[in-house]
């Protein structure tokens, strides 16, 4: 019976054990239910992981190499260039991976080696961090989620995002991706805008210390920031490069080396080259986000710094603008268009090479080309220099003098104002307009004027721009050539069409070859290069333009509130940059094309008798002035001398108009010592009126009365 009862009691345990079992069993299969559908719904609710071109990233404008111009920041204020691992050193890739995830190539978004390793180092160091566990991959599902990972839970979404990511996209771009949205502090997004902003490089070649540094920033980027925390940023660079170093991937002599390198401690500028071109192209294409510019940014870089070093020896609020361009192409390879886009006693922000100014004499190789084109003139025919009247209208030279009888090839070479006064009246104002609209030049004429004879002398607004252009065509044997400075531009901004007639090729080549003539400035080492200076009236705009077999380049120097600037002037202060300008071009630079077949290549003696003398087809509108004007002082104006402190100034009287000798009287008593001369000085005794006065040759005479103190 005991053995019976025994038995009983067995079978009753057995029966229990396998009930409990049983229920056991029921309990884990639904907990790992719950736990699998617990996961099946946070999966089904994780984003699908960008693409990353998809990534939103700084729109960036390049030059005409693919070469970085100017980034802009993303819409909400952060530097996230776009980035690929071909942008980037190799070695930096092959650090980061050792570091950070040496088996990056074989798992599936999770290292369950490295997180069980990195739990266990946690709980044997009495709860602090040793070693992290997290993949990359497991990180990128961090910055694309942009969410903390304190929490199990968050830890959990972080896994089944990674392994999301994983599902969805490639090792190389779950490496792209991390390249563009790893942080380095700040404002700072992504490899390229790290190495742009600590180093002022792209990433492409970089040093095992700069590597070793920017692995070391992404895991805490504000502690370790190098602009604010130097020697976290050290330490921190200085414990990835020990790591690498007992992984095998950096040799000990390397990471010795590293150490000994500085850690950058500012943050740099981001490049801004061809600020205001970038400006122009992001604003007519806001939605892409690459602009690709024809400038070349090697030579964009050298003449802003020219500028920059130029500007200073002008004036406080004073600018410079350079454009160079392809005269073949038209392609635009570089445009500064002020001495500093950021200064704003300069008002850096305004684009002078669009603003329209006066182009002072920068216009008169257009008009001797019409009158060469007409057949109304060579550069060997002779011209007079001499006072000369158009109605009410009576120009003058730059310097007030007169050369008498010269040739046209000497009266463009030395800017003569009149003769070209006298050709353009006879090729007619409204032609120099139609063909400077052939050009691509859209002039701005001075309000309810008629077109009149002022405009051959500056009277008119043209831009630096309009002006290269027009001198491209010169160059370009007369046709025009439209300027473009953005590919897929259409060219000229359709304002000039290629192939039109500007010029005919024999007269660009004559306007060319006397421009190749002119001397160079002081500065200027002698060479082939056709230009010409202008400076407009008040001394607001100082011009020089030129080009040689290839390019044309445009200088304009002065305020851009058109106040004067005392003391520039084209041959003086333009036209050694445009020397300097071309110097940054190289030493191998096309020579001028030899003369077109039709071309009479002839001196004065040997013309035909109709061109030998330059005559207008009209002689009876051209007249001699009415005499002399004094100039300065005006009359009726006070003159500020210096009187009251003691130690007075003379007074320069200067005058225009009449024909030499003269003799200048001041309260009827003669000055005169230098009858040739248009200045002379007087010394007052006191303050007071006095009337002056001045006689020519004629016995013509102008008088003003002004008061002196």
């Amino acid at each position: 019976m005991a053995q019976a009862a025994m038995k009983e009691r067995s079978r009753r345990w057995r029966r229990r054990l396998f009930v409990g079992a049983g229920v056991l069993g029921l309990v884990g299969l639904t907990a790992a239910g719950l736990v699998a559908w617990l996961v099946a719904d946070i999966e089904s609710r994780l984003p699908i992981p960008p693409d990353p071109a998809a990534v939103a990233t700084s729109t960036v404008v390049l030059d005409r190499n693919q070469r970085l111009l100017r980034p802009f920041t993303i819409a909400d204020g952060r530097w996230r260039l776009p980035a690929r691992q071909a942008d980037v050193d190799p070695r930096f890739i092959a650090m980061l991976i050792g570091y950070e995830d040496r088996r990056f190539a074989d798992h599936h978004g999770v290292d369950y080696r490295a997180l069980g390793r990195a739990a266990g180092q946690f709980v044997a160091a009495g709860g602090r961090i040793v070693s992290g566990g997290s993949t990359l991959t497991m990180q990128v599902a961090r910055l694309i989620e942009e969410a903390p990972t304190r929490s199990a839970s968050a830890k959990l979404r972080q896994i089944l995002m990674a392994r999301t990511i994983e599902h969805h996209l490639d090792k190389d771009a779950i490496l792209d991706l991390y390249l563009m949205l790893a942080p380095y502090g700040g404002n700072l997004e992504g490899i390229r805008a790290a190495t742009l902003a600590y180093f002022g490089k792209e990433p492409g070649r970089l040093t095992v210390a700069e590597a070793a540094l920017l692995v070391a920033l992404p895991q805490s980027p504000e502690a370790r920031r190098p602009d604010r925390f130097p020697d976290a940023a050290r330490a921190a660079r200085d414990q990835v490069l020990d790591r690498l170093v007992a992984t095998g991937v950096v040799s000990a002599e390397e990471a010795q080396a590293a150490k000994r390198d500085r850690v950058p401690t500012a943050r740099r500028f981001f490049p801004m080259h061809a600020a205001h071109l970038a400006d122009q192209a992001v604003a007519a294409a806001p939605d892409a986000a690459v602009h690709r510019l024809t400038i070349d940014r090697d030579l964009q870089t050298g003449l802003e710094a020219l500028a920059r070093d130029r500007v200073a020896a002008v004036g406080k609020r004073a600018s410079i603008a350079i454009l160079v361009a392809d005269h073949h192409t038209g392609d635009v390879l570089a445009s500064v268009g002020s001495a500093g886009f950021l200064d704003d006693a300069r008002a850096g922000h305004v684009d002078m090479t669009r603003a329209p100014r006066s182009p002072g004499s920068t216009l008169k190789p257009l008009i001797y080309g019409l009158a060469f084109e007409e057949g109304l003139a060579h550069p060997a025919s002779l011209i007079d220099d001499r006072p000369t009247g158009f109605g009410g209208y009576a120009p003058q030279n730059f310097d007030g003098d007169f050369r008498g009888t010269v040739t046209i090839r000497e009266a463009l070479a030395q800017s003569l104002n009149i003769p070209a006064v006298v050709v353009l009246d006879a090729v007619g104002p409204a032609r120099l307009l139609a063909r400077m609209k052939r050009a691509g030049i859209t002039p701005e004429l001075p309000r309810a004027s008629a077109t009149g004879l002022a405009i051959g002398l500056g009277g008119v607004g043209v831009s630096l721009r309009d002006l290269v252009g027009l001198y491209a065509a010169l160059a370009a044997g007369g046709e025009a050539v439209p300027l473009r400075s953005t590919f897929g531009e259409a060219q000229g901004d359709g304002r000039a069409a290629a192939g039109s007639s500007v010029l005919t090729s024999s007269a660009a080549w004559q306007v060319a070859d006397i421009l190749a003539d002119v001397p160079p400035p002081v500065t200027g080492s002698p060479d082939q290069i056709a230009y010409k200076t202008g400076t407009s009236y008040g001394y607001r705009d100082a011009w020089a333009i030129g080009f040689d077999g290839a390019h044309v380049i445009g200088v304009w120097i002065g305020r851009p509130d058109g106040t004067p600037v005392s003391g520039v002037s084209g041959a003086t202060t333009a036209a050694p940059i445009l020397f300097e300008a071309f110097g940054r071009l190289g030493p191998h630079r096309r020579l001028l094309p030899p003369a077109p077949a039709d071309v009479l290549v002839a001196n004065t003696a040997s013309l035909p008798p109709p061109l030998r003398r330059f005559r207008h087809p009209d002689a009876a509108v051209v007249a001699e002035d009415a005499g002399p004007q004094i100039a300065f002082p005006q009359n009726g104006v006070a003159v500020d001398l210096g009187i009251r402190f003691g130690d007075p100034e003379p007074l320069a009287i200067k005058v225009r108009n009449g024909a030499p000798p003269f003799t200048f009287f001041a309260n009827g008593v003669p000055l005169a010592r230098k009858p040739f001369d248009r200045t002379e000085l007087w010394q007052p005794d006191g303050a007071g009126y006095v009337t002056l006065s001045v006689v020519d040759a004629s016995g013509r005479s102008d008088r003003v009365t002004v008061f002196v103190e």
